[in-house]
C-alpha cells in the first residue's frame, strides 16, 4: 500500500516543512502538558485552601460557642457578685448597729441571729481592744 494520497495535484511537502510542522506540534504539546500540570497544581492548591477554610470555619464555630459559654458564666458571676455585695453591705450595717448599741436598744425586735451578732460584736470589740493595745506598745 501506498501512504500517499491518491488524488491529482497532490504534491508532497519538502522534508524541511514536515520537520518544522513536527517541531511546532511538539512545542504545542509541551505547552499543553505544562498548562495541564499548572491546572492540576492550581486544583490541588484550591482543594488545600478549601480544607483550610473549612477548618477555620470549624474553629470559628468552636470559638463562638466558647465565647457564648464564657459570657453566660461572666453574667452569672456578676450577678452572684452583686448578691454577695448586697449581703455584705447588709451584714456590715447589722454589725455597725450592734456595735453602736442600737441592737440592744430594741429588745422587742430580737431575732435568733442576735445571739450570733452579739458574739460577732464581742469578737470585733476584742480585736479592737487588741489593736489599741498594739498601738500603745508602738
Amino acid at each position: 500500500m501506498n501512504d500517499r494520497p491518491n488524488h491529482p495535484g497532490f504534491v508532497e511537502p519538502p522534508a524541511a516543512d514536515i520537520d518544522a510542522a513536527t517541531r511546532r506540534l511538539m512545542s504545542a504539546l509541551d505547552a499543553l502538558e505544562s498548562a495541564v500540570e499548572r491546572r492540576r497544581e492550581a486544583d490541588r492548591d484550591e482543594d488545600e485552601l478549601a480544607t483550610r477554610i473549612q477548618a477555620l470555619g470549624a474553629d470559628r464555630s468552636r470559638l463562638a460557642d466558647e465565647l457564648d459559654t464564657s459570657l453566660v458564666k461572666s453574667r452569672k458571676l456578676e450577678r452572684t457578685n452583686r448578691e454577695i455585695a448586697e449581703k455584705l453591705d447588709s451584714a456590715i450595717g447589722t454589725i455597725r448597729d450592734v456595735l453602736s448599741g442600737e441592737g440592744r436598744a430594741k429588745p422587742a425586735e430580737a431575732h435568733p441571729e442576735d445571739e450570733e451578732h452579739s458574739e460577732l460584736a464581742a469578737a470585733l470589740m476584742e480585736d479592737d481592744d487588741d489593736g489599741e493595745a498594739e498601738d500603745d506598745e508602738e
